[in-house]
């Protein structure tokens, strides 16, 4: 048997552990219930991922609900194009914190949108929600962590939920499925570069 064949037979005979591990692993994965998603970090790309998800699930014809905190009232890409396919937003619109410097008007302006996620926690009819950025409205307290928990924890059955923004409370990440570190690496912004229309935001 000559070297190449070796070499391939060797890798076969791996694949086919891999393959053997994942088949058992996909046979005792059996219970069927609606996620909940954390997506921290520091990184970028935590509301394009869950965003990235909303998209993923309209595609599969999924009813899908977005509420915002944080972001501002500036243009943004994903509701230009999401609420064209029937996606439910709700955006804090005060912009960020540190602009606002008002604690009383920020925690109004997240209260009044916590009230419409805590109605779509309530909904059978919406597949999947995401609450973009809802780490930091904890983190400030301007949105009680019981209050989200139990929210969570009672939502229908086989609603899935995504929650991104950096440093998520360690009881939001041990009541996760599945929870996701973007780790920053390296970001243009911090090299002076502005920015990007359609890439940043």
């Amino acid at each position: 048997m000559s070297d190449d064949s070796i070499k391939q037979e060797r890798h076969k005979a791996r694949q086919q552990k891999v393959k053997e591990k994942v088949d058992a692993k996909i046979a005792s994965a059996q219970e069927v219930k609606g996620l909940l998603l954390v997506i921290t970090g520091n990184g970028k790309g935590k509301s394009t991922s869950g965003f990235g998800m909303i998209t993923r699930a309209i595609g599969h014809d999924k009813r899908c609900a977005v509420a915002q905190f944080i972001k501002g009232t500036w243009d943004n890409g994903e509701r230009n194009v999401l609420e064209k396919l029937g996606v439910e937003f709700h955006v804090m619109a005060t912009g960020f914190t540190w602009e606002t410097q008002n604690k009383e008007t920020d925690t109004a302006a997240a209260q009044a949108v916590w009230q419409e996620c805590k109605r779509l926690l309530q909904d059978e009819t919406i597949d999947v929600v995401l609450f973009d950025e809802l780490t930091y409205m904890v983190n400030y307290g301007y949105i009680d962590l019981e209050e989200v928990i139990i929210a969570l924890q009672n939502r229908p059955h086989m609603q899935s939920v995504i929650i991104t923004g950096r440093a998520a409370h360690r009881e939001l990440v041990e009541i996760a499925d599945t929870v996701s570190e973007v780790k920053n690496i390296k970001h243009a912004f911090e090299s002076g570069i502005k920015a990007l229309q359609g890439i940043d935001w």
